[in-house]
């Protein structure tokens, strides 16, 4: 049986067609140090900084008391140095919680502090697991007008006891994020850093307005499903300056899985990404699903650096999963040492239950890739479609690899490969083999 995906490798310097993402998506300008005019400290409500109290109820009853000032101009929780141990705990409108430079908060190894809450109506179920979901250790709602800073502060999921129970199969749910935000608007995360997170690192899901700028987010590179920043089903999200290593992919844009995300209807879109430095080996640099069901559109991300890496781009679906991903423009993209540049993953079959309908196949159109440049790049793309489904428009524009290894074999002769510094002729291919290699 065929796989059809309709590829268009253009000459450099050949100019874009009338479909091809233009432009950047600029992030507005946004204010992480906003005077809020009202604040206080952790310890003003009894929290110890010395790594064994459990500060979370100091964390809560200083959230409380700042909600009366969320109609006042808002307020700000200020944590000092020291290392804060706690359960998970609620934000609030109009609030910054800023960390001082030698702050730590510490999520509690205990999971009875992490409670379980319904899963994402946009998912069906918990990601890993049936059932609920245990909520992440800072966690918010319906908010608008949120600010997570700080002065390179650190927030650190001490995830690893969460990822042996994954290993041993002894969860009896979906594992938590590190951060995530539901139905919020005006959300900025910036200046801190972020470690160990049990599950998702950041998770801004049915958001709009989110900026996530100058974070370092870092977990071991053998660490179960670690994402760095996933936007969900969100819109108008900037991603801005930051380092990510984890294990698993940097970042992941989805909107809701099978079904239950087709039903929701809610894509993510008009997602910007700048500056992004980083690696990993078990995920990709950047990621498109494979939760994509709401469907995903206008994205934009440029001057990105992957090194030591799995796969740089990557496209993930299934037959089932429905939606859409489109008008998607990539360009200014620096690669060193990694295994696969680019890749189009069409059989990423989990599903959430057995009610998913196969006949619900992906779009995939308008993928422009711009100033794709490497050093030792195993393949430079490789593209597995779905039978019966066709992959249109993909624009490739200027790519090139130094000191690449020997070509790889086995391809079908029809198709251009890649090898070395790319030669590329204006073709459109119907692939037939399960891997096309460029």
């Amino acid at each position: 049986m065929e796989q059809l995906v309709d590829v268009l490798l253009v000459l450099a310097l050949f100019s874009y067609t009338t479909w091809a993402v233009k432009g950047s998506l600029h992030c507005k300008q946004t204010n992480s140090g906003k005077i809020r005019p009202h604040s206080v400290t952790i310890t003003e409500f009894g929290a110890v900084g010395d790594g064994v109290t459990l500060n979370t109820k100091a964390f809560q009853n200083a959230i409380f008391y700042l909600n009366s000032f969320a109609d006042k101009g808002g307020a700000k929780l200020f944590v000092p140095a020291g290392r804060w141990l706690t359960g998970s705990f609620d934000l609030i409108s109009h609030l910054t919680l800023w960390l001082d430079k030698d702050a730590v908060i510490l999520g509690s190894m205990n999971s009875d502090d992490w409670p379980v809450v319904d899963p994402l109506p946009s998912y069906g179920r918990g990601r890993e697991l049936p059932g609920g979901r245990h909520r992440s250790l800072i966690y918010g709602r319906n908010l608008t007008d949120v600010i997570i800073t700080g002065d390179n502060g650190t927030i650190d999921g001490q995830g690893s006891i969460w990822w042996n129970w994954f290993r041993s199969e002894t969860l009896n749910y979906t594992r938590p994020h590190l951060v995530e935000l539901m139905n919020s608007t005006g959300v900025i995360i910036s200046n801190l850093t972020f470690l160990n997170s049990p599950f998702w690192t950041i998770h801004p899901v049915y958001c709009s307005h989110v900026r996530v700028q100058n974070v370092t987010i870092l977990a071991p590179l053998d660490s179960p499903n670690t994402d760095g920043i996933d936007p969900d089903s969100s819109d108008d999200v900037c991603i801005e300056d930051c380092y990510i290593s984890t294990g698993d992919d940097l970042i992941a844009i989805k909107s809701g899985w099978d079904e239950y995300g087709i039903a929701y209807g809610r894509p993510s879109r008009n997602i910007s990404i700048r500056g992004l430095t980083g690696h990993n080996r078990n995920g990709s640099g950047i990621a498109f699903g494979s939760e994509m069901s709401g469907g995903v559109s206008e994205i934009h991300a440029e001057n990105i650096y992957f090194f030591n890496t799995s796969t740089a781009i990557k496209f993930k679906t299934a037959r089932g999963r429905g939606g859409y991903v489109r008008n998607i423009h990539i360009s200014n993209v620096t690669l060193s040492d990694v295994d696969i540049a680019i890749r189009f993953e069409g059989n990423f079959s989990q599903h959430p239950d057995e009610f998913y309908d196969p006949n619900a196949l992906p779009v995939i159109e308008r993928i422009t890739f711009k100033d794709v440049i490497g050093d030792n790049i195993k393949v430079a793309g490789l593209l597995k479609g779905i039978e019966g489904d066709s992959f249109l428009g993909i624009l490739i524009l200027v790519v090139s690899q130094r000191n690449s290894p020997s070509p790889r074999q086995g391809y079908d002769a029809r198709h251009k490969k890649l090898s070395g510094v790319a030669d590329m002729l204006l073709l459109t291919c119907e692939i037939v083999l399960r891997d096309c290699f460029l």
